[in-house]
């Protein structure tokens, strides 16, 4: 049988909410890594009652790089978010030398959904401006 070559794909698009605040760290190296989690809800019929149902995802995003600077600053605990990236597994032992394996989003893009806050713009106009008494009507167009 001929040996089949498979495609190296790897790309996850997700839709949430963060449910924490972000951690902002650096490798030994100064690069800027920020973690945060994502909770994305799924919905089903339930067989037995014929109901739909709503259950929660809970995933873990990295990134790195400016794009982790910049997200901590903007990105908060209930914020809106699409992020897309790829799946990374890594390995690692806890204090009290138990193993773990933990799955994680490597995000390459994070879109925040949500608006910037607007600042109050006041509509009253100053006092101490003078406005021109110039006639319009002299104007070439």
């Amino acid at each position: 049988m001929a040996e089949i070559r498979l495609g190296r794909i790897n790309y996850v698009i997700l839709m949430g909410r963060a449910t924490v605040e972000p951690t902002l760290r650096y490798n030994p190296k100064g690069t800027p890594f920020l973690n945060f989690q994502i909770a994305v809800n799924r919905v089903y019929k339930d067989k037995e009652t014929n109901e739909w149902k709503e259950v929660a995802n809970f995933f873990t995003v990295v990134t790195s790089g400016p794009q982790a600077e910049r997200l901590q600053e903007r990105l908060k605990k209930g914020s809106a978010v699409i992020v897309e990236g790829e799946l990374r597994s890594r390995s690692f032992e806890k204090e009290n030398g138990e193993k773990r394996n933990i799955v994680e989003i490597f995000a390459r893009r994070v879109q925040i959904l949500d608006k910037y806050p607007t600042e109050e713009v006041s509509e009253e106009m100053p006092e101490d401006i003078i406005l021109p008494d110039d006639n319009l009507d002299d104007l070439p167009f």
